[in-house]
Order: structure tokens, then sequence, then C-alpha cells
């Protein structure tokens, strides 16, 4: 469950995964009441994100992270009542299944839904596609709101960790803005708690240079992998973050948006966990 916040509004949040390298596997719903894709049965939707979340546990993944993946074409500003009321619902469903910490992502950019959604459901943590500064999406042009998105946690009162995507995936940053640049301002100026590097697109693997530039460039900050972390590249990329969030390679064909395979997921543990416990 969420806690009650520090003193310091501004103090770092902690994650509650507390692997070596954490492993939080995707929850992609269904399409949510208001979606265009919306198939008219919460029951529908609920059965597949309990048998998901139990596929993960099962697997060995240590948290999950609840997102609105099917409501495309993404709302770029606030979601509307009913799909944040959806939302809360199935992350309450979720935490009641699995003994894992969860966390919340409320696309393509609404944080403050997000927050609500955990303050309301004991969810720890959220991610947030823009945190800070301004990218260029299918959705438009998105801009950070770090400046509100902290003071509704202080407000709230609420232990919540913001893991803030640097330069998100489908998406391109403003002529001249590098990663570098990119991760310290939503590290250092955005009060970000992690912060996440993922490849150009769903699925896509993350570039390892990219990950070594912002770890130079902020080296106090937790890095998770965004996107593209599978067995045959953990011994690449494990070293060079924290953890990392996975859709794609825990899914059926290892496509984006289908159904959790414990199967899927005991693979990618094996090959994270044969990193971890290498000597040093």
């Amino acid at each position: 469950m969420t806690m009650t916040m520090t003193s310091d509004p501004l103090a770092r949040v902690p994650l509650p995964c507390r692997a070596p390298f954490a492993v939080i596997g995707m929850i992609h719903l269904l399409p949510l009441p208001g979606a265009p894709g919306w198939g008219g049965s919460m029951a529908a939707v609920e059965e597949r994100a309990g048998r998901d979340a139990q596929a993960l546990a099962a697997g060995g993944a240590d948290a999950v992270l609840v997102e609105n993946y099917h409501d495309v074409p993404f709302l770029p500003g606030s979601l509307p009542a009913e799909t944040v009321a959806a939302l809360a619902a199935l992350t309450r469903l979720v935490r009641e299944a699995v003994p894992l910490p969860v966390g919340v992502n409320a696309l393509r950019n609404d944080a403050r839904a997000a927050l609500g959604v955990a303050a309301a459901t004991g969810a720890g943590f959220i991610r947030v596609n823009v945190h800070t500064g301004t990218m260029l999406t299918d959705q438009g042009t998105l801009e950070g709101r770090a400046h509100e998105t902290l003071r509704v946690r202080a407000a709230l009162g609420v232990e919540v960790a913001i893991l803030a995507d640097v330069l998100v995936k489908h998406a391109v940053p403003p002529h001249g803005l590098g990663v570098e640049r990119a991760a310290a301002d939503a590290w250092e100026r955005g009060r970000a708690d992690a912060l996440v590097i993922s490849g150009e697109a769903t699925g896509a693997a993350t570039d390892s240079a990219r990950l070594r530039a912002v770890r130079a460039a902020v080296p106090d900050a937790p890095l998770y992998v965004g996107s593209g972390l599978a067995p045959d590249n953990a011994a690449a990329l494990v070293p060079l973050a924290d953890g990392a969030i996975v859709g794609s390679a825990l899914q059926r064909d290892g496509r984006a948006g289908g159904p959790v395979e414990a199967d899927r997921v005991r693979r990618l543990m094996d090959a994270v966990r044969s990193v971890r416990e290498r000597p040093a």
C-alpha cells in the first residue's frame, strides 16, 4: 500500500522493487470503456488482466505495470472519467491477484490520473512518458508537467515513485536536445525518482550507448531499460541498468499486446538471473 510522505516533499521516493535488477512485467489491458476498441465487457478485461498478472508472478517477475495499452489512438491530454475509473478498478484487481509491487501508466501522458489511481489503489509507482520538456508524438506535441505532478503527489500525501521516460519511444525530441540534457533535466529539475531509457518503438531494443550516456550524465539516478529486453540481449543490457520494463518478450509470439505467457517470463528471468549472479 502507499505510505505517508516524508516531511520533505522533494525527497526521492524509493522504488518498491528490491531486486538488484528488477524486472517489471507489463499488463497491457484490453480496450477500456470509451476507447474505440472497447468490446463492451469489463468482465473480459478483468479476466485477461488477472491471468496476465498471475502469469507474471508465476514466471518470477519482480513487479507489474498496468497500462491502457489497447486504448489506441491515445488521448494527448487528460483521460475521461470512464477510463480512469476502469484503470483504477483493474489496478485494484491486479494488486489483489498477486503479491507483487504494482505500478500504473495512464497513456498517453496523464500523470495526474495515474497518481490518482495509485493513491486510490495502493499502487507504488507510476510511469510518465513525458515528465519534463516537450516531445513530438503521434498525439501531437506533449509537454511535461513535472511541476503539477509533484505538487499533486505532495497534496495527496502518498509515497508513489515516478519513473520518467527520457526521450520517450514513438516520439521525436526538439532539435538540439540530447539524451544527456534530457536525462539531467528529468532527474535534477523534474525530480523524477528513476529514469526510463527506451528504443525508438515498442519492443525495439534499447541502445546500450544511450544507457551509458545517461549513466554518465546522472550517475545517481536509477535507470530502467524501457523496451526490448529479451533473453538474447540480457547479458549486454542488464549490467548497464538497475531494472527493466518488459512487455513484448513476455507475451505470446513476442508481440506487444498479447497475453502474457509464464514460460516466456521464466526464460527472461533465468537470463537476467544468470547475469545477476555472475561474479563482479
